[in-house]
C-alpha cells in the first residue's frame, strides 16, 4: 500500500497551525482578518434564507402529510424508488379510501334504501375530494417542495463548502501574518545583538559570530514569511470572490422561490375551489334524495291519516301546488342564501349565494324544505342552503 507519509505530515501540520490560530483568536492573543460589512451582510442574509427555507419546507411537508408515520414511510418509499431510478406509484388518499368504504357499505345495506343511496352519493363525493387532494399534493411537491429541497441539498451545500474553505484560508492568512510578525521581531532583536561590540575578555567570544549568523537566518525567515503571506493573501482573495458571487446568488434564489410560492398558492386555491364545488354538488344531490328522518317522523301520522281525512300524507305533500300557497300573516322570516342552487323543477326556486329571501313553513311540507319568496317568484328551497336571520 502506497502511503504518502510526507503528505500526511504536511496535512497534520496545516491542521495544527489552523487550530493554534483559531484558539489564539478565541483567547484574544492573535489578530483576525475581518471581512467587509457588505460581505458580512451577504453571509447573514444567506444564513437567514437557509434557516427559514428549511422551516417552511418542513412545515409544508407536515401540512401536505399530517401523519408523521405516513410521512416517514412516504419519504422512505420515495428514497428507495429514487435509488432504483424508478417512478414511485401514486398513493391512495384517505378521502378516496373513505369513499370506497362508503360505497362498499352501501352495497351491503342496499343501494335502494335511504341510507344506502346517501352513502353512495357521499362516497362518490369523498372519492372526488381525495382525487383532488392527490392532484394538489403532486402539484405542490413539483412546483414548491422540489425547488426548496434543491436549494437546501444543492446550492446551500455548495455555499457552505466554499465558506468553510474561505474560513480555512483566512486562518492560513492570519497564521502567516502572525509568523511574519514574530520573524520581524526576532530579526530586529538579532540585529540589535549583532551591533554590540564583542567582548574579547569573555570566555566565549564566538557569541558575536553566532549573533551575526542568527541575524542572517532571521532575515531569510522574514523573506520566506513574506512570500508565504503574499501567496496566502492571493488565495484568500480569490476564494473570497468565489464565495461572494455565490452569496449574491441568494437574490436569484428569492426570485425563484417567489415564483414557486405563487404557483403553490394557485394550486391551493384551485384545490379548495374544486372541493367547494364538489360539496355544493353533494348538497344538491342530498336535497333530492328521500329523507329517512322525515319519513320516520311522518309515518305514524300517515297511518292515523288513513282513518282521518284531516291529516295529510307524504303523498299529498308531494302534490302540493306551490303557486296556490299563501304566505301566513305571521311566521315569515328573512334568510340569507349560503350557496347557489339550481331548481330541479318548477316547484322549486333557484337561489344565488348571498341574496336575501323571505321564507316560511307550510303544513305537511318536508322539514328539509321551506317556501321561499323573492319578489313575485315563489318556490320550495332547501333548508341546508339557508341561514335564517330573523
Amino acid at each position: 500500500m502506497d502511503f504518502n507519509v510526507k503528505k500526511l505530515a504536511s496535512g497534520a501540520g496545516l491542521f495544527f497551525t489552523r487550530a493554534v490560530q483559531f484558539t489564539e483568536e478565541k483567547l484574544g492573543q492573535a489578530e483576525k482578518t475581518e471581512l467587509d460589512a457588505h460581505f458580512e451582510n451577504l453571509m447573514s442574509r444567506a444564513d437567514c434564507t437557509k434557516n427559514w427555507t428549511e422551516k417552511i419546507y418542513r412545515q409544508t411537508e407536515i401540512l401536505l402529510q399530517p401523519n408523521p408515520i405516513d410521512h416517514t414511510g412516504a419519504r422512505i418509499e420515495e428514497f428507495l424508488y429514487e435509488k432504483l431510478d424508478r417512478k414511485a406509484p401514486s398513493r391512495i388518499t384517505n378521502g378516496e379510501l373513505l369513499g370506497q368504504y362508503m360505497q362498499d357499505a352501501a352495497k351491503e345495506f342496499g343501494p335502494g334504501t335511504p341510507y344506502g343511496s346517501t352513502l353512495i352519493e357521499v362516497g362518490e363525493c369523498e372519492r372526488r375530494l381525495g382525487a383532488a387532494e392527490r392532484e394538489f399534493l403532486q402539484t405542490s411537491a413539483i412546483s414548491f417542495l422540489t425547488p426548496l429541497r434543491n436549494f437546501l441539498e444543492g446550492d446551500w451545500r455548495t455555499i457552505s463548502k466554499e465558506r468553510r474553505l474561505l474560513e480555512n484560508l483566512r486562518l492560513d492568512l492570519d497564521a502567516c501574518k502572525t509568523r511574519l510578525k514574530k520573524a520581524k521581531v526576532a530579526e530586529a532583536k538579532a540585529a540589535c545583538e549583532g551591533e554590540m561590540a564583542p567582548d574579547f575578555h569573555e570566555t566565549r567570544p564566538r557569541n558575536y559570530v553566532l549573533s551575526a549568523s542568527a541575524s542572517a537566518l532571521w532575515s531569510e525567515e522574514v523573506e520566506k514569511a513574506e512570500h508565504e503571506l503574499r501567496v496566502a493573501q492571493t488565495e484568500f482573495d480569490r476564494q473570497a470572490e468565489v464565495t461572494r458571487l455565490l452569496l449574491e446568488g441568494i437574490s436569484s434564489t428569492h426570485v425563484n422561490h417567489l415564483r414557486c410560492l405563487h404557483e403553490f398558492v394557485e394550486a391551493q386555491a384551485a384545490y379548495y375551489k374544486r372541493c367547494h364545488h364538489h360539496m355544493q354538488e353533494l348538497q344538491k344531490e342530498l336535497g333530492r334524495l328521500p329523507n329517512a328522518f322525515a319519513l320516520n317522523s311522518t309515518h305514524p301520522v300517515a297511518t292515523a291519516g288513513s282513518a282521518s281525512e284531516g291529516v295529510s300524507s307524504p303523498v299529498e305533500t308531494d302534490t302540493l301546488k306551490i303557486e296556490e300557497v299563501q304566505a301566513p300573516a305571521t311566521g315569515t322570516r328573512k334568510a340569507k342564501v349560503l350557496y347557489d342552487y339550481d331548481a330541479a323543477d318548477s316547484s322549486e326556486l333557484s337561489l344565488l349565494a348571498d341574496e336575501l329571501i323571505t321564507v316560511y313553513t307550510v303544513p305537511g311540507m318536508d322539514s328539509d324544505w321551506l317556501v321561499g319568496e323573492r319578489g313575485n317568484q315563489k318556490g320550495k328551497v332547501p333548508v341546508t342552503y339557508l341561514e335564517l336571520l330573523s
